[in-house]
Formats: C-alpha cells, structure tokens, sequence
C-alpha cells in the first residue's frame, strides 16, 4: 500500500479489506470517518485513508492479532506511571486513572499546515484584542466588539486597564479546540486562555504510544515535541524582569484538583517549581517563594489557577488559592504572570462570530482558520437571524458561572423536542446577552479499540475534538506545538474530559524523516524546529532578545528527585547530570563543567509534607511490625506467659491499636486478637494502619514532583493492596491478615528504599529522613522501656519478642548467638553504631542530619543536636551494670538502671526536637494540613 502524502484515498489490499469490513465499524452517517478518509453515506465504504494504510502496513509481525497485548501494555503504563484525572478528588477516594486510547489521530502534512498557520494568525489577534480591551478600547468606541463582551465579561478585570504586560506581551500560551467537519475542513469550536490543560498528558500519551507503534511512528513520520516546550520557558525567561536567570514556578491549586498529575508532570519535566498559593508572598510589591533557606524572589509565573482566584485581596477574597498582592506586583511589573491576568474574556464563545471581521479591521486579512458560525444573542439583529433555527444549533453560555450570574451546560437544540425549544427560546429573549448559539458540526469519528468485558475486542468510532497549543517565544512570535491532545466522546456526542471522556496521542505528520522524531525507544531529545510566528508590526522587546535556553540548563535546580528521573528534552530523554554536593565525586570532576552547581529551593510547604511523609512512614513499619509480633505471640506456643502478654497489652494500648474498654490480651485472646484486627483498616483512627498509609499518600502527593514514578507507584499499590485485600466486615482469619501484613511490610520495606536511594540529598530528604529518625527514636525507646520494666529481658521468649520488635534478631544471633545477656542486648539495640535499629545508631544519625541543615535558619538546627543524648559513647555495662540481674528493674530489687533515664532522653528529644522543627520550618507555611497527623 502506498500511501498519499495528502491522505487521499487509495484502494485497499484484501487484508486491509478483510479487516476494514469486519472489525471497524464506520462513523455515523453524515460525519468525517478518520480512517476511511472521508464521510460516511449509506454506501459501503471501501477506502481507507493514506496515514492508516500506513500505520497498518506498519503494525509488525503480529499485525491486527496484537492489538490486545499492545492495549492491555497501555493500561499498565498508565498504571505505573501514576497518570490520573480526578474530577475534585476526595482524600479517601482512589484516584481515576487517566483514559487513553491506543490508536492515535494521524493528521496529514497538508492538514497540518492548515491548522498552524490559521492557529498563528488567530493568535496573533487574540493578542492585538487583549491589548486594545486593556489599552485605548477602540474596538469597543468604534463598535466593532460590543462592551457587554469586554468590559461586561466577568473575566474583565478593571484592575488590570491601563497596565502594560511585563515583557511587551499579554499571552504566553493559548489553547485551540478543533474539529474536522463534514467537508473534511477543521473548524474552530472553541479557544482557552486562563490555564489551558493538555501539555502534561499529550506528553504522557506521546511517550506510551510511541512506544506501543515504534515502526508505524518512523514510518509516518512524525513531528517532535520537545522544542516547543523549550520555546515556551525560553520566552517566559526572557520577557520577565530577571531576563535568562529568572526563577519561574508553577502555580497550582494542589493536589485535589483534577490536573494535578499534570501539574507535578510538567513542573518536573520544564524544571519550575510547583507552588500553591500560600507558598508564596508579596513583599514591597515583589513576589516571593517561601523556603527553607528563606524568602526566594520569583520573577516568572505559570498558572494553573483561573484568574478569579489570583489574588483575594483585589479578586474573590474567599481564595485560598491564590496570593493576596500579586496583581500589584504584576501591575508594578515585577512579576511576569503567563498568562496575563483578564485575558478570560477571550474564551467567550460569542466572541467567535466577531473574529473575522476583528481580523480585517486588525490584521489586515482573511481569517484562515474558519470557526464554526456563532451568533451573540446579545445583538438584536443576531438574535432575530438565528432563533427560528434554534433546533439546528447549540446554545452556550456566554459568560461562566460566577457569584453574580447563574451559567448552565451546553444543549443541542436537535436533541430538545418542540416544547423544550421554545422554553429556551423564551430564556434566550428574557436574557439574550447571556446566551450564544453556535452551529452545530457534526463531529469527525477516530477510531478506537474497544475490549468489552467478556466480548470481542473490535474497532469503534468515536467523535474527535483536537486542542492544538500556541506558545510564545523569546522572539515576540509565535509557535505552534506540533501535536495536541485529541479528546474521544461517546459514540452519541462528545463527552467532556469530566464526564468520562478518553483522550488520544496526535501525530503530525513530518516533511520528511529527518524532520521527525525517531523512535520512541529512542533516548535522544526531541530536536524538532516548529514553524515560528512573528508579528510583521509590533517590534520585540529588547528582553527577548537574550537568545534561547534550554528549558534544563537555565534553571536553578533539578527538576526530579531522583537520577534515573533528571529533567530530560523529552519525557524519555537523557538525564542532565549536576554535581553532587557532598564530597562525592571524584578529584577531577570539580573543573570538569563550568555549569555552576545550584540548589534546589525547597518550599516550607514541600518540607512540611516531606517531614511528615517519612513520620508516617516510619509510624506504618512500626505498627505492622507491633501487630505482626502481636499476632504471633497470641497465635504461638508463648501465649499463655503473663509478662509477654502484659508486654503487648501496653504498647497495642499506648499506641492506639486497641479501643479503650478492650480486655487485656491475658483476659481475652479472641476479643483482644479481634478488636487489633479491625482497626487495622479503620480509615478514622489516627494510629490504624490504614490511617497512616494513607497520610503517607497524602503527603506524598503533595510533593508528588520530587517523587519518581516507581516511587509513587509503590505508595500506591501499598496503599491498595491493603484496602482491597480486605473483606467490608473485616473478618478475615488470622492467617490471612498476616499474610497481608507480611507483604505490606516487605513494600514498606521497597518504599524506605526508595526514600534512602531514589532521591536527592537536599534540604528536604534531610528533613524527611528527620522525620523517620525521630519516630525510630521515640518508638524503639519507648518499646525497650517497656519491656524493661515489664520483665521481659529476663525471660527468653521476651528476649526474644524485643530482639523481633527491633527487627534485630538475626544480628544478635550472628555476634552473640544464645548468649542472652542484658549487656549484649544494649550493646546491639542501644550503642551499636553500625546495627541501624539501635538507638545509638539513630541518635548519631539525628544528630548528623540536624548539623548538616546548620546552614538554615541562622543555625538553629545546631543546638537541636545536642538535645539528642550521645549513645554510641556509652558502654552496655554504663547502662545495664554486670551486678544487676536481667529481671531486676521489674523486681525491684536494685537501684534504677542507668538505662532508664537514657530512654526518658531518647523519648523528650525525640518530641522536642519535632516540635522545635515545627517552629522553624513549618508554622508559616499556612492552614494546617491534614498531613500533619496525630
């Protein structure tokens, strides 16, 4: 099969036949079928488009039969890689895995060119109106945009009038949402200028796709990706006050909002950081970035935030998303925020049907790019046009919700019957301004492969909208990415991302081969050149002239926690490599790149969650470690010994696993057995295990950018599988419950490797590994106290069970082998500086991790070090003396161990420390999160 560049038609050989007539079902009469190639009548279509004749021929040697395997792949991938899209997430509801199909939508060269040019030019009049709306309002004095569309818009911001953009311009991105009509033409249905979504997960599906269809992607070929996101941190860069060195953040709503995967994704991927809004603060009309080394300036701003919630002292003061004064340091241009605050009013839908004669009036042209036709109802002669066709259009609204207006979903006016018409035409004429008509196009239909539970995996169609992005570059143009993010609805009609929609990888097809992107197996940057835009009349601003950076090189900080997750050109591209800063490397490396080492700001709100993510980490070992010890001794031949189960009485009290009023376990093995059993999962009981794996998640969400994605995946599955193994009523036997606990601890275990070995050594590991210290320390102390004074060491099983509790048993046996003494006991558990479940080895490590963060705050971690007792100088017998017999203290027929009041140390340094950390680091860090547990 040979295909056409131009996507015309050809005859199909008897396989594509064969395939084509009993697996692919065609789009509905009257819609442009994306693989036949053109629209489907009542006639059998016996075509198929050249892009899939091409990706056919293309599929390998398992050809059509391979499709499951390679669909069941995309699902693990999206799996793995911890993509999500949650519609307002809840913290105790799972996350909803993103939906992505695995065919991609193939757009021809000739297609293409069609769209880049229609979406350049229509961007470059988006700019010209903003800046007349917010400048002289000629458009609006001559009549040519009506004021109720500007001035009237709840995204107008007054603030705003009269204010030049930082860096001469007022957009930095914006997003098209496109559609193939029944003429085989794209059509513009819509445009977002806010915070438009799309540029993590198009990455994210570029990466599994490819990967599924390496020979179908070099065969077509396709366009890259990765220069345009550089271009887009290039032109923030240079048009902010800072110029090349700017320090630029994501600002994000955080981690219950839909995106916020992407946001992580993207702030990881470009090198920004990811903020919220009380991560921030303005200071004599500068903002700042809170941090642990202090208040850090900011000179450039992505935002994920509607511009409603920007600012609560000039905006919606009920915003906790937003940072009270940024739009006065915006205003005194000393922060570049993309995009401009007020640019919302562009997104109106009745805004559409003003645009061609906007682009003869501005640019002196023809619109390119034709837009599905709109009518403001708002105009009365618009209004008198399109109402008797009110069933063969789509009533929108407007304007968006608000607090003073009332807003409503789009509704196809073929799908109302003749009643519900005229109700909405009595609506339209009550409030004409807030309603526009557009008309409707019947979608275009991608295909898609469909595997039914329990039936045949076949091809379906569904309707296809493209969002493509414009970006501006340093230059003062424009650039389009080459791809988008194609959204799939229901076989019926589009369906919102919201609503259940599935999304689809776009390539573009490439001149030639050279001009494509290799293989996705490939570990090379994308190097693509997109085709550039400048405006033929405004002259650039002398900051853009600074020349182009790389999106990595130019910021001040790596962008993943971990080596094999460095920011790279592409999602699968080669890490860039920064000097470690302890004396790590070797002699020479020192001279070896004159790139200067930088660290990276970590964000009192990151070290927050980082402190206590590695708590809550420590806090869920320790529990599963005391109930599996628990279990055993209630299940074993020791569990009639009094002291034993007084032992574990005590400590399933002190730290929560029993309900108060519970028998004692040597009153009652079943009650007390199945009480600790069915807290396990309670979700509302701060010290259950379930409670704490899910604070970990919590926490971890909320530096999810630092996090690598089998890190993340391991919280996860952790969390998971321990919910989904058990039974609602929670009457699981013994056996099984710990089984699961054996398996959750062997992926607490994979996960404390991944906190020592995956990530970054800076400020913020320091304060999580802190974190885990200080609960070893408190719990370890207190366990051995407890057995002290309880009788253990004097018997053997309780030797035994505080050695299993230490997770130490194997080591003792190795040095000591059965001498059971108290003394060699405090030498393993208490002074050994190397067994890393000694107290003495994680005060030494406490007290190291404390010193080495002296650099902050003016030092104040340094005094917190000599807080922490000096264990690993002591001896076993200045602890345990050789004249005081193992059952001793319990006995009391000696003086107090010296023992004794180590622990009590151990125990209030533990909690002073904690506490002093809080003041330090955290207490400005805004409202208190519910990651910060009991």
């Amino acid at each position: 099969m040979n295909a056409s560049r131009h996507g015309t038609p050809e005859p199909l050989d008897a396989q594509a036949m064969n395939w084509l007539a009993h697996q692919a079902l065609a789009a509905p009469e009257g819609h442009w079928d994306e693989l036949r190639g053109l629209t489907h009548t009542q006639e059998p279509a016996t075509c198929m488009s050249a892009a899939w004749q091409t990706f056919i021929q293309h599929l390998g040697a398992e050809g059509l039969e391979g499709l499951n395997a390679r669909m069941g792949n995309l699902q693990r991938q999206v799996r793995d890689n911890g993509i999500t899209y949650n519609v307002y997430a809840a913290a105790d509801q799972p996350q909803r895995p993103w939906s992505l199909d695995l065919f991609p939508l193939m757009v021809p060269e000739a297609n293409w060119q069609q769209i880049e040019a229609g979406v350049l030019q229509r961007m470059q009049l988006l700019e010209r109106i903003m800046a007349d709306a917010y400048g002289p309002q000629n458009l609006v004095l001559s009549g040519q945009l009506p004021a109720a569309l500007i001035q009237g818009h709840p995204a107008y911001l007054p603030a705003m009038h009269g204010v030049p953009p930082v860096g001469g311009r007022y957009l930095s991105l914006a997003a098209f949402d496109l559609a193939r009509g029944p003429d085989g033409c794209w059509w513009l249905l819509s445009q977002r200028t806010q915070a438009p979504s799309g540029l993590g997960y198009l990455l994210e599906n570029r990466l599994i796709v490819s990967r599924l269809f390496p020979q179908a992607f070099e065969g077509f070929p396709v366009q890259r990706l990765a220069e345009t996101y550089r271009t887009l941190i290039d032109g923030i860069k240079a048009r902010s006050p800072a110029g090349a060195s700017a320090h630029i953040a994501l600002l994000t709503p955080g981690p219950y909002n839909e995106t916020y995967f992407e946001h992580a994704y993207l702030a990881r991927y470009l090198g920004l950081s990811l903020v919220q809004g009380n991560d921030l603060t303005v200071r004599d009309e500068r903002l700042y970035l809170k941090t642990l080394q202090g208040l850090q300036p900011v000179h450039g701003l992505l935002k994920r935030v509607d511009d409603d919630w920007l600012d609560p002292l000039e905006l919606r003061a009920e915003s906790t998303l937003g940072v009270p004064g940024l739009l006065q340091a915006v205003r005194s241009g000393n922060v570049l925020v993309a995009n401009t605050p007020g640019s919302g009013f562009l997104e109106s839908n009745a805004l559409l049907g003003f645009m061609p004669s906007l682009a003869r009036a501005l640019l002196h042209e023809e619109l390119q790019l034709p837009a599905i036709p709109s009518w403001w109802c708002g105009e009365a002669a618009a209004l008198q046009d399109v109402l008797p066709r009110i069933s063969s259009c789509v009533i929108k609204p407007t304007y968006p919700y608000n607090t003073d207006r009332q807003s409503f979903e789009p509704v196809l006016g073929h799908q109302l019957s003749r009643k519900e018409q005229d109700e909405w035409a009595g609506r339209i004429l009550r409030d004409p301004d807030a309603h526009t008509l557009q008309s409707w196009l019947p979608l275009s239909h991608q295909p898609t492969w469909q595997t039914p539970p329990g039936g045949q995996a076949r091809i379906e169609s569904r309707p296809v909208v493209l969002r493509v992005f414009a970006v501006a570059d340093a230059q003062g143009g424009w650039q389009v990415l080459p791809g988008g993010l194609a959204r799939l609805g229901t076989r019926e009609g589009i369906a919102s991302m919201q609503r259940g929609g599935s999304s689809a990888d776009v390539w573009v097809q490439a001149a030639s081969a050279e001009g494509s992107a290799h293989s996705s197996n490939s570990s090379r940057a994308e190097t693509g050149s997109p085709h550039r835009f400048a405006p033929r009349d405004d002259a650039s601003n002398p900051a853009m002239a600074s020349g182009s950076h790389s999106v990595m090189a130019s910021e001040a900080r790596p962008s993943m926690s971990s080596p094999d997750t460095s920011v790279s050109d592409t999602p699968h591209g080669s890490p860039r490599r920064f000097a470690p800063r302890d004396d790590e490397s070797g002699s020479g490396m020192a001279n070896a790149s004159p790139t200067p080492q930088r660290q990276r700001l970590v964000t009192s709100r990151a070290a927050e969650n980082l402190f206590w993510m590695g708590r809550y980490t420590e806090r869920t070992e320790n529990t599963l470690r005391l109930v599996r010890l628990s279990l055993e001794i209630l299940n074993s031949e020791n569990q009639n010994q009094p002291l034993l189960l007084n032992f574990i009485t005590r400590m399933a009290t002190r730290h929560g696993l029993v309900r108060p009023g519970v028998p004692a376990a040597g009153l009652s093995h079943r009650v007390f057995e199945r009480s600790m059993i069915a807290g396990l999962w309670d979700k509302t009981l701060a010290t259950s295990v379930g409670f704490n794996l899910r604070s970990v998640r919590l926490a971890a969400s909320s530096v999810r950018e630092r996090l690598s994605p089998e890190h993340w995946r391991l919280l996860e599955q952790a969390e998971s599988r321990f919910f989904n193994s058990v039974a609602s009523d929670n009457s699981q036997d013994t056996v099984e419950v710990q089984a699961l606990l054996g398996e959750t601890s062997q992926m607490l275990a994979a996960l404390t490797g991944a906190q020592t070995d995956r990530m970054t050594r800076d400020d913020g590991w320091r304060l999580l590994s802190i974190g885990r210290h200080i609960e070893r320390l408190e719990f370890l102390s207190s366990a051995l106290s407890e057995a002290v004074q309880g009788g253990l060491i004097g018997e053997q099983a309780g030797f035994d069970a505080v050695l299993d509790l230490f997770d130490s048993t194997i080591s003792f046996h190795a040095q000591y082998q059965q001498s059971r003494t108290p003394q060699a006991l405090m030498d393993l558990l208490v002074t050994n500086p190397d067994n890393p479940r000694a107290l003495g080895w994680v005060a030494h490590t406490l007290r190291s991790r404390l010193l080495r963060m002296g650099n902050l705050a003016d030092g104040a971690t340094v005094p917190l070090a000599d807080w922490v007792p000096r264990l690993v100088d002591l001896t076993p017998e200045a602890l345990w003396p050789l004249y005081s017999a193992p059952d001793a203290h319990f006995t009391g027929s000696a003086q107090p161990l010296p023992l004794h009041a180590a622990l009590a140390h151990c125990q209030s340094a533990a909690r002073q420390v904690s506490d002093q950390l809080c003041a330090l680091f955290f207490t400005h860090s805004g409202e208190a999160r519910f990651s910060f547990g009991a």
